[in-house]
């Protein structure tokens, strides 16, 4: 990708301050990415800061963060002015993992769908048939034959693995041909760590609660979880769907402000993505990949206000559009 690295240089020559801004909470894969942007981006002699609103969940991350030595600023707004600009990394404007920290100067490098207009942008590579962004920041060093370092290398090569699920899931030749370029480069002794760290303690309650609470209709199934953060939804969502017989999970948690939904579907005849949004009714906000995806249905926009009918309402549009999609084929 030649040419793409150097449309971003060249838009990024009028910068007085470069941000890179993944989703909100970060994953290993939005960190990676963003550290490997950095490091790149210092080769060209441009200086850059990682910021994210909203806290790391992830045990995993959060080892990330400290065995690599990443900076990483919590900013939840921002003073900016007409010659800063930011790159989002791993999500879009519009996404709701994201919050729209500068209006404008905007740049996006991204693995999933489009979302919105992306003219708004300036600069774009969003490729959606990618597994993770890790392996399109990671291809900006080898077509410029530009050398990393053992951390850039080995967090890019974790970012694969994770967003991959270890090359078995959404995988593209580029995701395969990085990871081989990444692997000679990399210290598996680290990845061995970070592999080592992937729950919390706290994280097995959440876990006997989510079991519990699993409902399966066919090949389908449900798991409605309570005090939830994000990272740990998707990883319940990932933990369901290897139970015998389910190859679609829905996954939600209600909080206060609304409930955040996790897809994952391992079926080739139900898309997640479109899963999410069906189910959405044009309440919120939901998108992803054909695997995996994630939404968010704001509390505004509710008119079911208690677990049972939320219940009902989820699994109602779920199974409507199984069997929609079922008998269509």
């Amino acid at each position: 990708m030649k040419d793409k690295l150097k449309e971003l240089l060249e838009q990024l020559k009028s910068a007085e301050k470069v941000y890179i801004q993944p989703h909100n909470i970060p994953d290993p894969d939005s960190i990676a990415s963003s550290l490997g942007i950095k490091f790149l981006l210092e080769k060209y002699g441009i200086e850059s800061k990682i910021i994210h609103v909203q806290t790391i969940e992830k045990a995993n991350s959060k080892k990330m963060v400290e065995l690599f030595n990443i900076k990483m600023t919590v900013k939840n707004e921002m003073k900016y002015n007409k010659n800063d600009f930011v790159i989002l990394v791993d999500t879009q404007l519009g996404n709701s993992n994201v919050t729209n920290l500068i209006k404008q100067n905007v740049m996006v490098i991204d693995h999933h769908e489009i979302v919105n207009d992306t003219d708004t942008y300036l600069f774009k590579d969003i490729r959606s048939d990618i597994g993770a962004c890790s392996s399109i920041v990671a291809e900006y060093f080898y077509s410029n034959d530009i050398s990393l370092t053992v951390n850039v290398a080995t967090a890019l090569l974790y970012g694969i693995m994770m967003d991959t699920d270890n090359l078995s899931r959404r995988v593209n030749d580029l995701d395969i041909e990085m990871f081989y370029f990444l692997y000679n480069q990399a210290d598996i002794s680290m990845i061995k760590s970070l592999k080592l760290n992937q729950i919390v303690k706290s994280d097995l309650i959440a876990y006997a609660k989510a079991l519990n609470s699993v409902e399966i209709y066919g090949y389908l199934g449900f798991v409605h979880i309570e005090d939830c953060n994000d990272s740990l939804l998707g990883t319940i969502s990932d933990m369901v769907n290897t139970i015998e017989g389910v190859s679609v999970v829905v996954a939600y948690a209600k909080r206060q402000d609304g409930v955040k939904f996790s897809i994952r579907s391992g079926s080739t005849k139900i898309k997640a993505n479109k899963l999410m949004r069906f189910i959405m009714a044009h309440r919120g906000v939901g998108g992803g990949h054909d695997e995996m995806a994630g939404g968010f249905m704001p509390i505004d926009n509710m008119d079911f206000l208690n677990n049972k009918r939320l219940d009902t309402f989820i699994r109602h549009r779920a199974i409507n559009y199984v069997e929609k999609e079922d008998s269509d084929l």
